[in-house]
């Protein structure tokens, strides 16, 4: 443990959007003490941001983290061709890897669903942005009827997507796919992602079409409604926008907009799985006492 037995020590991996966001957010954690955000450029913006804010940086990536422990929680905020390497680095060290990039490895987590139990695990996968956003709608949807086709449009600001982010789109959608089915059922999935170039910027928007049988539609919207209930405790800025039930069919589109901290209110696909990363180091910071 870090040596305030009060707050869990923590690393941010990628000085880039979302980890520089992960970092205001873990300023604001009474459960957590950042002790390094590491880069692999000195000059980045977010290193000379971070040491200006009064941390501890280095460019020198994964071994600079290693070096730094025992650190009891890291953010990989880096990419997904990276970040097999990371976990590699960090296995024998003890420390839980919380990953942000689309790889699909580690134990897929969203909060309100199995975030409970992330005490049991040292390797937590956050599935996508979209991912985080959907599963929470479909997993209650799949509580009251029988999906057989679930079909997710995620739709961003391009201005919000860093270049890890593009380079990293087949993973997030493979990925993304892959976590709906495990959460409900569904074997027939599609996953699509827009980047809008619209100014002004549009906010994080998915839309998701669900075809079942056995749709109870007052079950469905009251497991909606407690699914957003719980989603916006730690992102305040999801809504469920539009719902409609109709006989083997059911249609709900979610906007999350960022609220707080330096992201713009676009920005809310960067805010919610940031969000659900520090609320699941909380959850373990409480596990471990």
């Amino acid at each position: 443990m870090a040596a305030d037995e009060q707050r869990l020590c923590v690393a941010v991996l990628g000085a880039g959007l979302i980890g520089m966001d992960l970092v205001d957010k873990i300023r604001r954690s009474a459960k957590l003490e950042l002790a390094l955000v590491a880069g692999r450029d000195r000059d980045s913006l977010g290193l000379r941001r971070a040491a200006g804010m009064g941390h501890p940086t280095s460019a020198g990536g994964i071994g600079a983290v290693v070096e730094a422990g025992p650190i009891d929680v890291v953010f990989d905020a880096t990419s997904a061709d990276s970040h097999a390497d990371h976990w590699e680095a960090l296995r024998p060290t003890g420390t839980t890897l919380i990953d942000l990039t689309p790889t699909g490895l580690g134990t897929v987590t969203v909060p309100g669903v199995n975030g409970r139990r992330v005490a049991a695990y040292r390797h937590l996968n956050l599935i996508s942005c979209g991912g985080q956003a959907a599963v929470p709608v479909l997993y209650a949807i799949a509580k009251s009827c029988t999906p057989t086709y679930i079909e997710v449009v995620s739709t961003g600001a391009s201005a919000s997507a860093g270049r890890a982010t593009r380079l990293n789109l087949d993973q997030y959608i493979a990925t993304t796919s892959a976590a709906i089915r495990t959460f409900t059922g569904t074997r027939d999935t599609k996953v699509m992602v827009n980047l809008s170039p619209a100014r002004p910027a549009p906010p994080f928007r998915v839309a998701m079409t669900v075809l079942a049988y056995g749709i109870r539609p007052a079950s469905v919207r009251t497991n909606i409604a407690k699914a957003a209930q719980a989603v916006r405790a730690y992102a305040p800025g999801f809504k469920v926008t539009s719902l409609a039930v109709e006989p083997g069919r059911i249609s709900v589109a979610v906007e999350v907009t960022a609220s707080g901290g330096r992201l713009p209110r676009h920005a809310g696909s960067v805010d919610i799985i940031n969000a659900a990363a520090v609320l699941l180091a909380e959850q373990s910071a409480a596990a471990s006492r």
